[in-house]
This record gives C-alpha cells, structure tokens and sequence, in this order.
C-alpha cells in the first residue's frame, strides 16, 4: 500500500484522535523497510515515534494504576501494569481499530505477511502514542491511551 491509499481520516476518526500534523501519524504508520523502499527523501519510520510512545505509555499507565488503585502495593501494580503494556495486548487493540490496513510496509514484509505481525502492529500502535503526544501534548496522550489501550 502506497501513501497516497491510506485514508487518514477513517484512520483518525477510528482512533477518536485528529492530527494537527497528518505527517505525524503517517511517520508512526511507516515500517523500517517501507521507508528504505521508498524514492521519497525525508521519509522517516516509525522507530523514534514507537520509543517514544514506550515510554509516554509507561508513565501514564503507572499513574492511571496508582490513582485507580490506591489499595495495590508496588508489586501488584507492576504486575497489572504488565498485562496492560505488553505486545500481545498491543497487537490485540491494533486489530480493534484495524491498524493493519494503514501500515506502510516494504514488499518483502509484505510478502511475509508484516501486517499481521504483531510486532509490528504494537510498535505502529506505541508510534501513534508517540505521534498524539507530539502533536496534541501529554493530556491528548492521556486520553489516547485510555480510549484505545486501558
């Protein structure tokens, strides 16, 4: 699938969440080999966006925990934060919002069957994380990974 196939507008209104910057989302949509693939200079994957996604996704997962949960110590807490912030739990929610039918992928991962890969549907779902934090700031983060992760 090329660019200019993707819709971004069901994409965005699928996710509850509309771009300012529609580079953004396209740039968290962008697998490494799709972005080697391509004759369009400036073209950037999805790997910075997806750390950090990882890292916004951590932080409010642990204070959405600790303020819902103020009677679970540390340990208990980590472990529920674990079963919410895990690949498979990832690739799960991409298949809700149908995330596989916008990647941006290069013809071998293709071939491979990359769009049902669940690493890369989680890393493209922790680049949209990245990419609402980026362009709407830390309360759209927030309310992004309520609505589609917790």
């Amino acid at each position: 699938m090329g660019i200019n196939k993707i819709d971004l507008a069901a994409l965005e209104q699928t996710l509850n969440y509309q771009f300012k910057d529609k580079n953004l989302l396209l740039q968290a949509l962008t697998h490494t080999t799709f972005a080697y693939e391509s004759q369009k200079e400036n073209l950037n994957d999805n790997q910075r966006l997806e750390f950090l996604g990882d890292s916004i996704l951590t932080m409010i997962t642990a204070d959405y925990l600790y303020k819902k949960h103020p009677e679970c110590a540390e340990g208990e807490l980590t472990h529920r934060r674990s079963l919410l912030v895990n690949r498979d739990n990832f690739a799960k929610k991409a298949k809700e919002v149908n995330l596989s039918q916008y990647l941006l992928l290069g013809k071998g991962e293709e071939k491979l069957g990359g769009r049902e890969n669940s690493t890369n549907l989680s890393c493209a779902l922790e680049a949209i994380i990245g990419a609402v934090y980026l362009d709407g700031g830390f309360e759209q983060a927030y309310k992004f990974v309520k609505l589609i992760i917790i």
